[in-house]
């Protein structure tokens, strides 16, 4: 037979430890190897000898003896010691300490799941905002039970296995006595009652399928990837509770000629050499419209003209961004013969003081460079 360990290094405890410390260590440790807890080989055993080594500590006639003689002293005072001890007498000793094993309550009302979509528009019904039409499929209440599940005109009945609590609740008997357990009932799964006349449209389960055309209000403002939360047009619940939400997702299109920065829009100009060098008048495109544009003479690409107000509203405050026009002067790809000889005469007419970046290299050359 082996050789059996010190009650007070079983338990984990100093030799003058007081009752509560014994109580606290037995039901620290009485937990961790309790076999409905712990499916360890070695769980049994151990279990058995934490609840021996508390047998024997928790009573003051025998922590006495057993630290005066021993596990000796203990088997000669109580007969045959514990083999074959009988565990019934804890009883509920388990429960009175942990309330037992987890307890299972009663299905509580759930939330339906969201739904997500994803709807494209063009860059200027983000930058204006607009109303898109989507449809959707998802759970709704059945429409001719409302959701009860049972048949109109009949009742569910209570359930009798688990008497309309949703809960069952099962006693085991183990080594350290009785174990209790509370489970939900496995014929109602929670609900407390059985349906006995299923709804002939949802077939018992309070839900169907639809297809559902919602409008989606699109602020002015928003940006590609925004996101907009429509409350309650999701799934619907169970049990009485809330139905989820839709989240729709936002795709922008680029534009042709428009790309964002912010809440500004640029916006890149072409014009040719003669409406740069003396100045014109331009129609330029904006959100709703085009308006016009006064280049003075000498403009050079690269240039940016600020048309206030004329960008993208702000999503989370009032105003608008600029439109940013960037010039741009074309060069000609394709001349006529007369056109060459008229840009020939031009350029022999030219000097630095007419074209600024040729004065500043000017500069450089009298430097030697």
């Amino acid at each position: 037979m082996p050789t059996k360990r010190d009650y007070y290094e079983v338990l984990g405890i100093d030799r003058d430890a007081t009752d509560e410390e014994i109580r606290k260590a037995f039901r620290k440790l009485a937990f961790k190897y309790h076999p409905d807890h712990n499916q360890d080989d070695k769980t049994g055993e151990r279990f058995k000898e934490v609840n021996e080594a508390y047998e024997v500590l928790s009573d003051a006639d025998k922590r006495a003896a057993y630290d005066r003689f021993g596990h000796s002293g203990a088997e000669g005072l109580f007969g045959r010691g514990f083999e074959g001890f009988d565990f019934g007498g804890f009883g509920d000793i388990f429960d009175a300490f942990f309330g037992g094993a987890a307890t299972a309550t009663r299905q509580a009302p759930r939330r339906g799941a969201d739904l997500s979509y994803e709807i494209t528009i063009t860059f200027e019904e983000a930058a204006l905002g607009c109303e898109k039409g989507v449809s959707i499929s998802r759970t709704e209440l059945c429409s001719l039970c409302q959701g009860v599940g049972s048949k109109p005109g009949s009742q569910p009945a209570r359930c009798p296995n688990c008497n309309g609590s949703g809960q069952v609740r099962r006693v085991h008997q183990s080594l350290f006595g009785r174990f209790a357990q509370t489970a939900t009932c496995n014929q109602c799964h929670g609900e407390g009652h059985v349906i006995t006349e299923p709804c002939p449209q949802c077939r018992g389960t309070g839900k169907e399928k639809h297809k559902r055309k919602i409008s989606v209000r699109i602020p002015a403002g928003v940006n590609n990837g925004s996101h907009i939360r429509l409350r309650g047009e999701g799934e619907a619940g169970t049990r009485g509770g809330s139905p989820g939400n839709l989240y729709i997702t936002l795709s922008v299109k680029e534009h042709e000629f428009f790309t964002r920065q912010g809440d500004d829009i640029l916006y890149e100009l072409p014009i040719d050499f003669a409406q740069a060098a003396l100045g014109t008048e331009v129609e330029v495109l904006t959100l709703n419209d085009k308006t016009k544009l006064k280049v003075p003479a000498g403009s050079q690409t690269g240039q940016v003209f600020r048309l206030k107000g004329q960008g993208i509203a702000h999503l989370h405050g009032s105003g608008h961004g600029d439109l940013l026009v960037t010039l741009f002067v074309a060069t000609p790809d394709s001349l006529t013969e007369k056109q060459r000889q008229l840009l020939r005469e031009l350029g022999e007419s030219l000097s630095p003081d007419n074209m600024p970046d040729l004065k500043k290299w000017r500069g450089f050359s009298q430097r030697g460079l």
